[in-house]
């Protein structure tokens, strides 16, 4: 393929946490494209917007369902495989006849990010380059103003989708923990928190870095969250 696809970590919210690289590439792109819900804004889209081009064409890659499905149903990875062939599909389309493709991505595209599926489809048939973005998790421990890792200790990331004995599991083990993908899986993950005895230390972070960022001691939340949040459990805070 003549193009080249450019895919771009924007970032976890702020619009000034984007790279320089990143807002160079999205500024001199041809073809933007992004993710999105049906109806709904894409967020990556928003963050960065004020560097898309005038003439820039943008291509939207709307997901057939975000949380209406469950993971554990046969029919999310099914229809989320087409997806994503065919959003790689329309963007190869482009990168065919010559034009250069920015894909955006919230946070790190490596980091649980949509456009490694894409990545995974393409990156053997074209030129590809990847911008790394600031992750939600470090912009959140910054926000929050919370030391993660002290010496050598471990740090864990994990996905709240976990079974609650897997998360309380993995949390014994490390030093300092990420807990991602929130959402309504929010009382099985207070549950586990406090299986582990690490309430006390735990901090709950919701869009942080974006303009309705909360944090609060995780003891302090219930119920569910929203996509755009995660917890964090500090290290041991060894003698330094």
């Amino acid at each position: 393929m003549a193009g080249t696809l450019s895919i771009v970590g924007v970032g976890p919210g702020d619009p000034e946490l984007l790279t320089l690289r990143g807002a160079r590439l999205i500024g001199a792109a041809p073809v933007v494209a992004y993710f999105c819900r049906e109806k709904h804004p894409s967020q990556a889209r928003t963050i960065a917007q004020a560097h898309i081009g005038p003439g820039a064409e943008e291509l939207p890659l709307v997901y057939p369902f975000t949380t209406e499905v469950s993971v554990n149903n046969p029919a999310y990875h099914q229809n989320m495989s087409a997806f994503y062939d065919q959003s790689a599909e329309r963007i190869a389309a482009e990168l065919t006849v010559g034009r250069d493709v920015v894909l955006l991505c919230e946070g790190d595209p490596f980091l649980y990010g949509s456009a490694m599926y894409v990545f995974d489809r393409l990156h053997a048939r074209c030129h590809t380059q990847v911008v790394p973005g600031i992750m939600a998790m470090n912009g959140c421990w910054s926000q929050a103003l919370t030391p993660m890792t002290h010496g050598d200790d471990v740090l864990c990331v994990l996905p709240a989708t976990l079974p609650e004995a897997e998360l309380a599991g993995w949390l014994d083990r490390a030093d300092a923990a990420v807990i991602m993908k929130i959402g309504r899986n929010m009382p099985h993950v207070r549950k586990a928190v406090a299986q582990s005895g690490r309430m006390e230390d735990a901090m709950y972070v919701e869009r942080g870095t974006q303009g309705a960022q909360a944090i609060t001691p995780l003891a302090e939340q219930e119920g569910t969250a929203p996509y755009f949040s995660l917890v964090l459990l500090p290290g041991r805070k060894r003698v330094r």
